[in-house]
């Protein structure tokens, strides 16, 4: 009979009926625990795999199914923008130290692990800090919704676009010299445009002329936010330094 390691309780299941503590077997390999650890620390199971494909392949319904009240079925959305967000800035901040995002006439030394310390450090907080922003562009074309309903939304568009351009920065090299690579990079992009308004018009329940105007709109307005906040903070470090 098993007891429980943190108050010694006999334990009739994997966890204990007196502290709640999980029974652990540590005597396994290393890749077993690890492999353990991480699910439980990002929910990677069937529920992962499950959200994402629904997340490409029916844009909005994510969304619709959580204010729904469905929401044992999916990964939460503040779960998964942080799984992808954190796995997209990792993906960047290698591809920013390896010099693949440097402009011409860069240093691929200093340049490169200045942006690649923007990438890893402060691009991620601002992002997370921006979210609200969007939210709320949300609330001005569609003021009839919760604030609360925009925010859900929010994260589950952003968590596409950090899926959208890690295929898309990869890229970035080979479409420099060969216009095949460039193709796919538009064609990446018209689907996420396509995503932003059929996901939108699932939510909000709007046609598709009002849709495709408010959705041009708010990426044209939060495109600019972006841009001013990323310059301004980046100025801000270069004269810190």
């Amino acid at each position: 009979m098993k007891h429980c390691k943190n108050c010694a309780t006999r334990l009739t299941g994997a966890y204990c009926p007196t502290c709640g503590q999980r029974d652990v077997d540590l005597e396994r390999p290393i890749w077993s625990l690890i492999g353990e650890v991480v699910k439980e620390t990002f929910e990677l199971d069937g529920r992962t795999a499950r959200t994402v494909t629904t997340l490409f392949r029916y844009p909005g319904r994510l969304t619709s199914e959580f204010l729904a009240g469905r929401r044992r079925t999916y990964t939460s959305p503040l779960r998964l923008y942080l799984v992808i967000s954190i796995s997209f800035f990792i993906l960047v901040t290698w591809l920013a130290q390896s010099g693949m995002l440097l402009e011409p006439g860069q240093d691929s030394g200093l340049d490169a692990a200045q942006q690649a310390r923007f990438l890893s450090d402060d691009l991620p907080r601002l992002m997370f800090v921006l979210l609200p922003v969007f939210a709320l562009l949300l609330k001005i074309v569609y003021f009839d919704r919760r604030y609360f309903d925009h925010l859900i939304f929010s994260l589950h568009l952003h968590s596409t676009a950090y899926l959208i351009l890690a295929i898309v920065m990869p890229l970035e090299e080979p479409a420099s010299r060969h216009i095949v690579w460039m193709i796919l990079q538009v064609v990446v992009f018209v689907y996420f445009l396509a995503h932003f308004v059929i996901a939108a018009r699932r939510v909000y329940q709007s046609g598709w002329l009002a849709v495709a105007f408010k959705s041009a709109f708010i990426l044209f307005a939060y495109m600019i936010i972006v841009s001013v906040v990323i310059e301004t903070t980046s100025s801000f470090l270069i004269m810190s330094d």
